[in-house]
């Protein structure tokens, strides 16, 4: 055994990971794939606010209508190709001229149950999120403007017709979003009770539909198995069984991927993957996504309804600092709203350098010249927030702001920033759809379910809405642009990084690709 070897032995017998592993891991054949990451997912739910760890589920146990087609990046990733749009469980499809309605044709498929996907899975999928005004609803009603659930129409036992009130530019690309996923209805009845007459409850903890893989186990907190569907309308997948692990400590996910007991290594710190890049029988894959990580601040609370306070923050971010210590340079600083792989991003507008001055004088104009306190939240066991807003606690002090830092489980910080009851807190998200429109539209239009910052400037919702709407795109850009200019000056968030998606896999894993969710999909993946 080599030293190398023989030390992440060692360690992870110290930080206890590799005990409980030991006996799945001396069994696993080649179509089983052990997984670590910091956390499973809270929910199972469609309609569950997403996290990182729902969005990675989410992807692998619901299918789409639609999806890109998937092109090689400079370094062998399998990565979405944007202008390329392809069926999914819709085989085929037709926008109208006037691009006023869809229609999909369903594709032969087969759930987990063994059911034939049929139009009416999906208009039961689509009047379960209609009716509970979640996260479906949002999609449909905001993005589409649809008003009445008339607007869905099973047209045969096939096909199934959407018609929206006006042109819209998003009526493909939308489909591709996996929070729209099918639901096996036949399966998902079964369980209904008329207190809770929609699955909320059994679909949290369970999965119905016709993806590559279904939950047999699901225990939150510790361990997530996925079984293979077989009767897959893309061919059985490869890998038969994945089960996820939750190792809240990067440095043991290390150990154990060193040692051998798990094949992939999520969410691992910047440094640790650049040691990884020289360890045998180590890979390390890295992909410069559409992450945005960043501080929101919420808008309604004090001292964060003054503008001139939160640009006073982002002028206090030590960036550089941040860049090198936290992220050995993998990282990007945010400088838009907008993800900068997507038409439209600008980062014209940024201003904001690091300058002391320049933030207590903008701090006195709001009547702050001695400072505040206030509290950032953050999740317990995410190493880089942690070591984010310890860096931010010591820059924020020079101009006076005591921040008080609140470890939360994932669970508990959704919970106070939905309810928007925490004055800040970080937030690491994506917007799915390559669209600058939809990405402003999601966080910054004050209608939005998910404008959890509580943003609000009606010059910007005007614009948004417009081109949620307009179809002539380079007017749509341009709009975008504004946009971009007025969110950067109104700063409702600080502003910190994009960090790109990376995680390590031992040798023998390929099939790594990436998806705008930024989650694993296991179908792609094979062990050698």
């Amino acid at each position: 055994m080599s030293k190398l070897r023989m030390l992440a032995l060692s360690s992870a017998l110290l930080a206890g990971t590799l005990l409980p592993l030991l006996p799945a891991a001396a069994q696993s054949p080649s179509e089983t794939l052990i997984v670590a990451g910091p956390r499973t997912p809270e929910s199972l739910e469609l309609e569950y606010p997403s996290t990182e760890a729902v969005q990675e589920a989410r992807k692998n146990v619901y299918e789409r209508l639609l999806a890109y087609e998937m092109k090689p990046n400079e370094d062998g990733v399998m990565v979405e190709n944007f202008d390329k749009l392809t069926g999914a469980l819709a085989k085929s499809w037709e926008v109208s001229p006037d691009r006023t309605s869809i229609t999909f044709h369903l594709t032969d498929a087969k759930s987990h149950a063994g059911n034939t996907l049929s139009a009416d899975d999906v208009m039961w999928t689509f009047e379960r999120g209609w009716t509970l005004k979640g996260t479906f609803y949002w999609y449909m009603h905001q993005m589409l403007k649809i008003q009445d659930f008339s607007a869905f129409q099973k047209v045969d036992d096939h096909t199934v017709k959407v018609t929206l009130p006006g042109p819209s530019p998003l009526i493909e690309r939308l489909w591709v979003n996996s929070d729209l996923g099918i639901i096996d209805a036949t399966e998902a009845k079964k369980h209904l009770t008329d207190e809770d007459p929609w699955g909320t409850k059994w679909l949290s903890t369970n999965t119905a539909s016709f993806s590559p893989y279904k939950v047999t186990t699901f225990t939150p907190g510790r361990e997530i198995v996925y079984e293979a569907n077989e009767a897959y309308y893309r061919g059985a997948p490869t890998l038969k069984k994945i089960i996820f692990r939750e190792i809240p400590t990067s440095a043991n996910r290390v150990a154990a991927l060193q040692a051998g007991s798990i094949d992939v290594a999520e969410w691992l710190l910047p440094r640790e993957l650049n040691l990884l890049e020289k360890a045998p029988g180590v890979k390390v894959w890295k992909v410069f996504g559409n992450y945005i990580h960043r501080v929101d601040l919420t808008n309604t609370i004090e001292p964060f309804t003054d503008k001139r306070v939160r640009q006073a923050l982002n002028y206090l971010v030590p960036r550089d600092q941040i860049e090198k210590s936290v992220y050995y340079g993998t990282a990007r600083p945010t400088k838009s709203p907008v993800s900068e792989i997507y038409p439209g991003f600008t980062d014209a507008f940024f201003k904001y350098s690091e300058d002391v001055e320049k933030a207590k004088a903008l701090l006195a104009e709001a009547g702050y010249a001695n400072g505040f306190k206030t509290e950032l939240g953050y999740r317990t066991g995410d190493e880089i927030e942690e070591q984010i807003a310890i860096i931010l606690k010591t820059s924020f002090a020079r101009a006076g702001v005591d921040l008080q830092l609140s470890k939360l489980p994932s669970s508990t910080l959704v919970e106070r920033y939905t309810s928007g009851k925490i004055p800040a807190y970080f937030l690491r998200d994506m917007a799915i759809v390559p669209d600058a429109a939809y990405v402003t539209n999601l966080w910054l239009n004050s209608q939005s379910l998910v404008d959890f910052s509580r943003y609000k400037n009606p010059a910007v919702d005007t614009l948004i809405d417009k081109n949620l709407t307009a179809t002539d795109e380079a007017a749509r850009l341009a709009d975008m642009k504004k946009v971009q200019e007025m969110v950067v000056d109104d700063a409702p968030w600080v502003f910190l990084f994009n960090p790109g998606y990376q995680l390590a896999t031992r040798a023998n894993v390929s099939g790594t690709s990436w998806y705008t969710p930024n989650g694993n999909a296991w179908f792609d993946y094979k062990k050698n």
